[in-house]
C-alpha cells in the first residue's frame, strides 16, 4: 500500500463537497430532507472518493479503507450505537420510558421539563463519557415527555443533545478528553478545570433559553401519570454506573439485562421475548452504525489522498501570535471534525499540529486540550450528518434539520470559548 501523500491537496475534499451537495441539495429541491437518504449519499461520495487518486489501484484503496473502518475509535463507536440501541430497546419494552417520564413530570412543574432535560443530560454525559450513550438512553424519555405535555419532540431532543455535548468534551472518561490531554500532554484534571470555566457561561444561558422559550407554551398533561419506580430502576442503575466510572459498554449491557429482569417480573415483557425486544433495539441502530462505517471509509481516503493535511497546511499558514495560535487550533478542531465526522477522530489526527502550534506560538497546553476539544465538539454538535444528530433523527423520526435550530450549546459553546481567545489575558512565561 502505499504512503499516505504529505502534500495537502484540496481536491482531495470533493468527496465531502459530492455529499453536501447531493444530499442538501436533494432536500432544498423537495423540501423533504430524507428524499435522499444520508447512505445513499454517503456512498456516493465513496464511489467519488474511489475514483480519486490513479496512482493507487483499487485493491491499494480497499487495504486503505480496511484501515481506516479497523481505527479502535471506529469498532468502539459502532459497538456503542448497538449497545445502546439494545438498551432503549429494553428499557421501553419494560415500560421505564413512560415511568421515567411520569415520574419526571410528577416533580418537575411542567415548564421547567425541557429545562430538566438539558441538565440530566449534562449531567448523564460528563458521567458516562459519551455523548451517544447519553442521546440513547434520554431520547425515548424526550419523546415521551414531548407526547405527555404537548412541547415540540424537535425542542425536547434539541435539549437532550445539548445535554449530550456538554460532557462530551468535559467528561473525564469521554474518548476526546483522554485523546485531547494525551496529544497536548498535559494532566486531565487541569484540562479539565480550563475547559469548565469557557462551557460554564454557555451551559448557564442555554438553560435560560430553554426556560425562556418553553415557559409561555400551553401544556396539556394527561391525567394518568402512574408510575412504578422498580421501571426506573435501569435509568438509575446506568447512570450510578457511570457516575463511579464503569466502563460504557459494562454500564449499558448491565441496563439491558436489569430492563429484562425489571420487564419480566412486572409482567411487561414476556420471557418468551427478552431476546426480540433486545434485537429490536439493536435493529434500531443499523442505519447509524452503517453509515458511520461508510463514512470511516470515506475519510481513510480523504486523508490518504491529502484532504485532512490540506486543512492543516491551509490554518497553520495563516497563524500570526498567541491569539493567532489559539485560534487556528480552534478552526483546525473544527474543521478537521466537520470532514471526519468524529470529533474523537479530528482530535487524533489534527492533535500533533495543534501540538505544534501551541509550542510554535507559547499556547498553554491546558488551553490547546480544551480548545481542541470544544471546538471539536462544537463541529459535532451542529454538523447533519454527524453521529450524534443522525442517531437522535433515527431514534426520533425527526430530519436532522428540525433539531438544529434549538442547538443552543454548541453555537454559545463556540462563542464563549472565542471570546476566551479574544479577551482574556495570557500569563507570561
Amino acid at each position: 500500500m502505499g504512503k499516505a501523500n504529505e502534500k495537502g491537496r484540496a481536491a482531495a475534499l470533493l468527496p465531502i463537497g459530492v455529499f453536501l451537495l447531493i444530499f442538501l441539495g436533494s432536500g432544498v429541491i423537495t423540501g423533504d430532507f430524507y428524499a435522499m437518504p444520508a447512505i445513499v449519499g454517503f456512498l456516493i461520495a465513496l464511489f467519488v472518493a474511489c475514483m480519486q487518486n490513479r496512482k493507487l489501484d483499487f485493491n491499494e484503496k480497499i487495504k486503505v479503507i480496511a484501515k481506516g473502518v479497523g481505527d479502535e475509535n471506529i469498532i468502539t463507536m459502532c459497538l456503542i450505537f448497538l449497545c445502546a440501541g439494545g438498551f432503549s430497546g429494553a428499557v421501553s419494552a419494560a415500560g421505564g420510558v413512560e415511568s421515567t417520564v411520569n415520574f419526571g413530570l410528577s416533580i418537575l412543574p411542567s415548564q421547567v421539563v425541557v429545562v430538566g432535560l438539558f441538565v440530566i443530560g449534562c449531567f448523564i454525559s460528563i458521567s458516562m463519557g459519551t455523548s451517544m450513550g447519553t442521546i440513547a438512553a434520554l431520547a425515548p424519555i424526550a419523546v415521551g415527555i414531548s407526547e405527555k405535555t404537548g412541547y415540540g419532540l424537535a425542542i425536547c431532543i434539541g435539549a437532550v443533545v445539548c445535554g449530550a455535548m456538554f460532557g462530551d468534551n468535559l467528561s473525564m472518561i469521554s474518548d476526546t478528553t483522554i485523546a485531547a490531554v494525551k496529544t497536548q500532554g498535559c494532566e486531565m484534571k487541569d484540562k479539565f478545570k480550563a475547559n469548565f470555566f469557557i462551557v460554564l457561561p454557555a451551559a448557564i444561558i442555554t438553560i435560560i433559553i430553554f426556560f425562556v422559550i418553553t415557559r409561555q407554551w400551553n401544556v396539556n398533561l394527561d391525567s394518568d401519570m402512574s408510575y412504578n419506580l422498580w421501571k426506573v430502576l435501569p435509568y438509575l442503575l446506568v447512570l450510578a454506573g457511570a457516575l463511579i466510572g464503569v466502563n460504557v459498554f459494562l454500564v449499558l449491557v448491565g441496563g439491558i439485562v436489569v430492563s429484562l429482569i425489571v420487564g419480566v417480573a412486572t409482567q411487561s415483557i414476556a420471557i418468551g421475548e427478552i431476546f426480540k425486544v433486545v434485537g429490536d433495539g439493536v435493529t434500531g441502530m443499523y442505519d447509524i452504525t452503517v453509515i458511520s462505517i461508510v463514512v470511516a471509509c470515506i475519510v481513510s481516503l480523504v486523508k490518504e489522498f491529502g484532504g485532512i493535511q490540506f486543512i492543516l497546511d491551509l490554518i497553520k499558514s495563516k497563524i500570526k501570535g498567541s491569539k493567532g495560535g489559539e485560534l487556528g487550533i480552534a478552526g483546525l478542531a473544527l474543521l478537521v471534525d466537520m470532514c471526519t465526522a468524529n470529533n474523537t477522530v479530528a482530535i487524533v489526527m489534527a492533535g500533533p499540529i495543534a501540538k505544534e502550534i501551541s509550542e510554535e506560538f507559547d499556547v498553554d497546553p491546558r488551553r490547546s486540550a480544551s480548545l481542541l476539544d470544544i471546538y471539536a465538539s462544537v463541529g459535532q454538535g451542529i454538523i447533519p450528518y454527524g453521529a450524534q444528530l443522525l442517531s437522535a433523527a433515527s431514534l426520533t423520526g425527526l430530519t436532522p434539520f428540525a433539531i438544529i435550530p434549538y442547538l443552543f450549546y454548541p453555537i454559545l459553546m463556540a462563542i464563549s470559548a472565542f471570546c476566551f481567545i479574544i479577551f482574556r489575558k495570557r500569563n507570561q512565561k
